[in-house]
């Protein structure tokens, strides 16, 4: 929704501004110069691009237009899950938790949960690691570097298409310069026209430069950057599971070792210590 209002934001100050200064809107209407430069952008998109990353554009676009993914109610519900596994993990025993890692899509304290439930990856995340130390791999500093490795290259993995993105919007000054100069092209073949005509063509071109740079910096980039923004808060959520793991491994009983989860979020999303109280405290014995 940001995004939408900022880009309102953009045009209206922009071609507004324009307007109130004397500027005529119809010169702007260049409808062959949104084509060199558009597809020009789109066709390098495409070459510079796996398949991958063409196909996950649109939806990841999508995501953005929401919003932050994670609001401080989806932190509260993935604390209060990582407690209630710490909680039955020291009552009963990391085996009590075997039948909810091999099949968590059936598993009844998961269920308990229905956001994070519904997030495949970060419950896959979860059960991995869990199921580690099923089998005994409870060094810390060993898991640490695992979770590391694994949260690294997911979040890398993700950010191709912000860098993508941002690559088109490096691109679409100078693809703006190349409708001007086509522009002057033309231009140049008409020279023995009269100076309203002559006027007219070059301003045409000049259009060129004004989208290429326009829609770099008004647009593109800003999208590029809003989609780091949501990866990166979608990395925050697995910092926040690996801090609650790791103060689980260092023997830490599940009220603390969700604390440390806690101190790992964003200020603006996390949860006060007295809501997380509260949460837990409501929460069925396991």
């Amino acid at each position: 929704m940001l995004i939408i209002v900022g880009s309102i934001i953009v045009v209206l100050c922009t071609l507004g501004g324009y307007a109130a200064m004397g500027g005529k809107l119809y010169v702007l209407w260049q409808p062959f110069e949104v084509v060199i430069i558009c597809g020009a952008a789109l066709g390098a998109f495409v070459i510079g691009n796996p398949k991958q990353v063409l196909a996950g554009a649109g939806k990841a676009i999508g995501a953005a237009m929401k919003g932050d993914k994670y609001s401080k109610a989806d932190y509260l519900e993935l604390l209060s899950l990582l407690y209630q596994v710490f909680k039955t993990a020291k009552t009963k025993g990391m085996l009590a938790l075997e039948q909810h890692v091999e099949k968590p899509e059936e598993s009844s304290l998961f269920q308990q949960f229905p956001t994070v439930h519904k997030n495949h990856h970060a419950i896959e995340f979860l059960c991995d690691y869990l199921r580690l130390m099923s089998l005994n791999a409870e060094d810390p500093h060993t898991m640490e570097d695992l979770m590391d490795a694994e949260i690294d290259t997911h979040h890398h993995h993700s950010m191709r298409i912000a860098d993508a993105i941002q690559s088109v919007a490096d691109a679409l000054p100078a693809l703006g310069i190349v409708a001007a100069v086509l522009g002057v092209i033309k231009t140049m073949g008409s020279i023995t026209e009269p100076p309203e005509v002559l006027g007219h063509l070059i301003g045409g071109a000049l259009v060129g430069t004004f989208l290429g740079v326009w829609l770099s910096y008004g647009f593109i980039a800003p999208l590029a950057s809003s989609l780091k923004n949501m990866y990166d808060g979608e990395q925050k959520f697995y910092m926040c599971m690996k801090a609650g793991l790791l103060a689980h491994l260092h023997g830490y009983a599940p009220a603390v070792s969700v604390e440390f989860a806690r101190k790992a979020l964003y200020p603006n999303t996390r949860p006060d210590f007295f809501e997380l109280e509260e949460a837990t405290a409501a929460l069925a014995p396991p």
